[in-house]
């Protein structure tokens, strides 16, 4: 009997071996599990339903920031943020992929749009109104498009079903609150916890589609020996600079005379690339604009320290495809990875890099 099992225990460690890697593998395709405690809204939120993914992965790269990280499969949330000074400073600026500046009145005040891939800030705001034309570029992303209300552009357009968004005012499933010390309506946050879990429950997909952006996989040495500035000419206290930090590879970003911080964590805003889209801007019933941000224009990119003057483009046929940026051959952009800050300017306003 001993002899027989001696014979046949190769062929047993193998089937157990198989078995083994079997299990393994189905193990692999389980949903994770988030877990998420906000101080100002309420007890942990569980989240499941968004497939695992490691860094060492295929294909884990965030498509906005170029960034490895676990979550680099999840689809784009797209938040409106304030650009007001009472509003400063913003939760969640130093988390986003990417972040879009663009005026919401003509040669006056701008409003951001931060989209979220990678990272969940446990706290997002202040969230302010939609405006129709960064819903052009928040559909050319596929993002899930966050805001408290709207201009009637903006909600004309949503009312038809053209894309995901969530609502402030509607407040689907506890989506956003009201944050003590903070003057309305300026203190209305939100978090990518709850934004998730209502993204969910809305049935909207969460799993990202593969539209990346170009990144450096070795990137190249900086050719800049001295500190530069990189100044948005935005009128008063929306005026923007960039100074580059060639130790970090970073463009430290200021607004109004003073440091952009976020509020989550109190670190300076450090961008890896910045690009300044220069287009045209329209004042449309009083106290709305309109900017043009499908077709074709100027752009100036920084990046590695470098200036790189080209153009940017976005299908006007076809606002589901996105917003491009190309050198002066042609070539599409490859940008360090990290944050991408777009800066949209406005045809008569001044851009300094000195």
């Amino acid at each position: 009997m001993k002899r027989k099992i001696k014979k046949y225990l190769p062929l047993i460690l193998l089937i157990i071996l198989i078995g083994l890697g079997w299990y393994s593998i189905r193990g692999k395709g389980k949903s994770i599990k988030i877990y998420n405690n906000l101080s100002s809204s309420g007890p942990a939120e569980i989240i499941s339903g968004v497939p695992e993914q490691s860094p060492e992965s295929v294909g884990s790269r965030s498509p906005l920031s170029g960034l490895a990280c676990a979550n680099a499969n999840r689809r784009p949330i797209a938040v409106m943020l304030a650009g007001d000074p009472v509003a400063r400073p913003l939760a969640g600026l130093s988390e986003a992929d990417m972040v879009f500046n663009m005026p919401v009145i003509t040669d006056s005040m701008t409003r951001l749009m931060a989209v979220f891939v990678c990272n969940s800030p446990k706290e997002i705001g202040s969230v302010r109104s939609a405006r129709h034309d960064y819903i052009e570029l928040a559909r050319g992303l596929d993002a899930i498009f966050v805001h408290w209300g709207g201009s009637h552009f903006a909600l004309d357009k949503l009312d038809k079903g053209i894309m995901n968004n969530i609502d402030a005012l509607a407040n689907p499933h506890d989506s956003f609150f009201r944050k003590s010390g903070i003057v309305a309506p300026h203190n209305g946050f939100t978090s990518y916890t709850r934004l998730l879990e209502a993204s969910q429950k809305l049935g909207y997909r969460v799993e990202g589609k593969e539209d990346s952006y170009l990144f450096f996989d070795d990137i190249p040495v900086s050719s800049a020996t001295t500190t530069k500035t990189l100044s948005i000419g935005f009128p008063g206290a929306f005026a923007v600079k960039y100074v580059y930090d060639s130790a970090k590879n970073s463009y430290l970003r200021w607004r109004g005379g003073t440091k952009e911080t976020d509020r989550n964590n109190g670190q300076q805003v450090a961008a890896k690339n910045v690009v300044a889209m220069i287009t045209a801007s329209r004042q449309i019933e009083g106290q709305y604009n309109d900017v043009d941000v499908t077709g074709s224009g100027r752009a100036q990119i920084y990046r590695n320290g470098e200036e790189i003057i080209g153009t940017w483009k976005k299908d006007a046929s076809d606002q589901t495809k996105k917003l491009y940026f190309y050198d002066s051959a042609g070539q599409e952009i490859k940008f360090v990875p990290g944050q991408i800050w777009v800066e949209v300017v406005q045809v008569n306003q001044a851009i300094i890099y000195k």
